[in-house]
């Protein structure tokens, strides 16, 4: 039985061993529904999605710009949240061995208690944590509990992270599972598009980073297109793409119409990296 943590290391070997780079693909549980957010993240698998990042949707999803917070809204207007999303992570995991993060904001996790979600993700099949508001330095509890149940955290840097911040990170690192490192490519949210001299730039600060935490790192934000990926993907372990993705589905008129767009964009990635 492949554990947890394992299921990372094996997923970035693999594209390692291929001179090629992984491909992290964002779903906003829960929209259209649940049903169908479960058919979307196998459809991104099939398509050749090597990890996957299940979110769960918030009323205040700070980090994520309109794509997201609008699906966001529309999966909270029928009923969605951790629970669901932990529903699908299940649903996903009998399905498939790729890597499930689960993404969110902190409050969820602070009401139900950070031992309760943990528990309950690793029970649902969830490999690891992105709690997109929870600083390092505040996250010592929450990594130490997804530790004791075989969890990993994924922490965030982002261009204005300072050096004490990366330390600090990669101390984290060193003592806790860390299976992957998120550079955020830009200041701002998600769903902008980055000039590709930008994510060039992005791609070599992950490569810093790599060396100074020893954890692959991948670059999310403002990647929506095959040739950003590219760009992005050059000195970077993979690329995480969302608000494109969320936007395929959000245009789709049928469940068979909106798989099809998920798979046809996340080959194009695949493709690109």
């Amino acid at each position: 039985m492949t554990t947890p943590t394992a299921r990372f290391e094996q997923a970035f070997a693999r594209r390692h061993a291929e001179g090629r780079r992984a491909l992290v693909t964002y779903l906003c549980v829960g929209d259209p529904d649940e049903r169908e957010s479960i058919d979307l993240a196998l459809a991104c698998v099939a398509a050749g999605a090597d990890i996957l990042e299940l979110g769960s949707p918030f009323s205040d999803p700070s980090a994520d710009g309109p794509a997201i917070a609008r699906a966001s809204e529309r999966a909270l207007a029928k009923g969605g949240g951790l629970d669901t999303t932990l529903r699908v992570a299940r649903a996903v995991r009998e399905r498939t061995d790729v890597p499930i993060v689960l993404f969110g904001y902190y409050n969820p996790l602070f009401v139900r208690g950070e031992l309760a979600v943990v528990k309950a993700a690793a029970e649902h099949g969830v490999d690891a944590l992105l709690v997109v508001d929870l600083p390092v330095d505040e996250a010592e509890g929450l990594r130490a509990a997804a530790a004791a149940h075989g969890v990993g955290v994924v922490p965030l840097v982002a261009p204005t992270t300072t050096d004490a911040r990366l330390r600090a990170i990669a101390e984290a690192a060193a003592a806790y599972p860390v299976p992957f490192v998120y550079y955020v490519s830009m200041t701002g949210v998600t769903g902008g598009a980055s000039a590709e001299s930008a994510l060039a730039e992005a791609g070599a600060r992950a490569g810093a980073v790599r060396s100074a935490t020893g954890r692959p790192t991948v670059i999310g934000f403002g990647i929506d297109n095959a040739a950003r990926a590219r760009v992005a993907a050059a000195d970077a372990d993979g690329v995480v793409v969302g608000s494109a993705i969320v936007r395929r589905i959000e245009e789709g008129t049928s469940p068979e119409g909106r798989a099809e767009a998920v798979r046809a964009l996340v080959r194009e990635l695949r493709d690109a990296i």
